[in-house]
Parts: structure tokens; C-alpha cells; sequence
């Protein structure tokens, strides 16, 4: 079984499936970019996807959010929350006065702003589309260039790590999903997440979907409003909620609501990652 993930090699999305799952490291193929991970899987190309949905610091990752509200229709088959921790990463030799750009994905420079404020604070920053992307520029750039990403990474790539742990705050993780075809069954502790699309906004159009898992003590994890990329104002709510699809209250308050919505686009019931796991 092929499974995408954001690539290349050494991406913290590689560290997270590794971690988590017992995989041929062979069997894994990366992407450029999260859009690029879920289409492959979209188009049949691998089975499984796996890519960043929320960080602890830094929030949603949208273009997840958005791929697979949008343009893909995908199950989420499970989560994986995973510890960050960023290392400034250059070439042999190179100190911090020497430094001229730091490369990396903009999550990760976003999760290290009091690090490079204090202790980099003219340096420029160059946007890449992953951390082990950037890892890989250095090594093939000037010697001035910095990165930030895995210690993994700066081990693949021939570099050194100058600095580790440069996270603002240390309790940082970030949650990466893995999508498929296949529904899940139930666990017992699981986790369902749909998207629900209003007919027209009006007062109280959100209270009466929030109405329908308050009356059931449904618990919600997260929910957050997008654009539905048709009209400035035009929004779609995303939620997160505690149990399965396939739990007599979680059914209940699905069908109630798709008798007041638009839409209700179900993206799958999971078993729940409350922390860490290693395989």
C-alpha cells in the first residue's frame, strides 16, 4: 500500500507516519505541497494521504481544510498528534553571525518568531513549501543559508543542526490527519468531522446547528468558519465532534441537521488521538 505524504524526505509528516505507523519507508512517496498529497490520493495515485490539519501554536492548516471541503471527496481514516520540535539547521562550520537567509515552510518560522526576533533579527526569511524542502536548498545553496526543520532532515541532507528546540513554546504539537477511501469503524472513542453549508446567513443560522449536539451533550473539539470561495461573506462551518458516525445521537444530530442545511459534507469518523502515540 503507497501512502503520500509532504515531502521530501525528512518532513515532519514523514517523522509523524513513521512514528505512528508500521510502514516500509519504501512504501511512502512524497509531495510537494499538501493540495498535491490529497489529490494524489484523489486520483488513485496512492491509497493514503497523510498531511498537517492544526498545529498548537499556529492554528488551522487552510489548505488542508480546504482541499478536502472543496475539491476532494476523501474519508479521514485516522489522526496523528505528534511533538514539534524546530532546529535551525546550516552547513559545517557557519555560526549565527554568519547567517544571511533562513529558509522553511511558514508554519514553522510562525512557530519560532521569538527565537529569530531576538537572536536573528535582520536575517530575511524565504517561504518553502515544506521544512525538509528547505533543508534541502541549503544544502544545495550558499553557505550563508540557514533552514529550519527536522533533525532527520539535516541527517539526510548532510547539514548540522546550530540550534534545537528554537520553538517559542515548548508543549508545541501538530495534529496531521490520514485520508483514504475507506470508512473506519467504530472504536468507542472516536472523533466525526463534517462540514456543514447554510442555505443563507441569517441570525441564529450558526445557534441552530450548534443546537442539535448541545440538546444531545455532543461534545465539539473545533469549529471553524471558511468561505465558500463564491461571495465575500459567504461561509461554511467546519466542526470536529467527540464519538462516531455510527453512534445513535451522533446519526440523530446529523440527519436533524441535513433536514435545516444545504449541505452536510461528512469527512469521516476516526479513532481520537488525545496525545502522542508511538508504534
Amino acid at each position: 500500500m503507497k501512502i503520500g505524504y509532504l515531502g521530501p524526505r525528512g518532513t515532519f509528516c514523514q517523522e509523524a507516519l513513521l512514528n505512528a505507523i508500521k510502514v516500509d519507508e519504501k512504501d511512502l512517496v512524497p509531495y510537494p505541497t499538501e493540495y498535491d498529497v490529497i489529490m494524489a490520493v484523489e486520483k488513485n495515485e496512492v491509497e493514503q494521504g497523510i498531511i498537517p490539519i492544526e498545529n498548537s501554536i499556529e492554528g488551522t492548516v487552510n489548505v488542508t481544510l480546504d482541499t478536502l471541503t472543496f475539491e476532494a471527496n476523501l474519508l479521514i481514516e485516522r489522526e496523528i498528534i505528534s511533538p514539534i520540535s524546530h532546529n535551525l539547521i546550516t552547513h559545517p562550520g557557519i555560526a549565527f553571525k554568519d547567517i544571511s537567509k533562513i529558509i522553511s515552510h511558514p508554519q514553522a518560522t510562525a512557530q519560532c518568531r521569538q527565537f529569530l526576533t531576538k537572536g536573528l533579527p535582520n536575517v530575511p526569511l524565504m517561504a518553502a513549501n515544506s521544512t525538509a524542502e528547505a533543508v534541502k536548498l541549503v544544502a544545495e545553496g550558499e553557505k550563508s543559508f540557514a533552514a529550519i526543520g527536522t533533525k532527520l532532515a539535516a541527517q539526510i541532507y548532510g547539514l548540522e543542526v546550530l540550534a534545537s528546540d528554537i520553538e517559542d513554546y515548548k508543549d508545541n504539537q501538530t495534529r496531521f490527519v490520514l485520508v483514504g477511501r475507506k470508512p473506519t469503524r467504530r472504536t468507542g472513542h472516536d472523533k466525526t468531522s463534517i462540514v456543514c453549508f447554510i442555505y443563507e446567513d441569517r441570525p441564529g443560522m450558526l445557534l441552530q446547528i450548534l443546537q442539535e449536539f448541545a440538546y444531545r451533550y455532543i461534545n465539539l473539539t473545533k469549529i471553524q468558519s471558511r468561505p465558500t470561495k463564491k461571495a465575500l461573506g459567504d461561509y461554511c462551518f467546519w466542526i470536529d465532534l467527540e464519538g462516531h458516525i455510527d453512534d445513535e445521537i451522533v446519526a440523530s444530530a446529523i440527519k436533524c441537521l441535513k433536514c435545516k442545511l444545504r449541505e452536510v459534507k461528512i469527512l469521516g469518523s476516526y479513532p481520537r488521538a488525545d496525545k502522542f502515540e508511538s508504534s
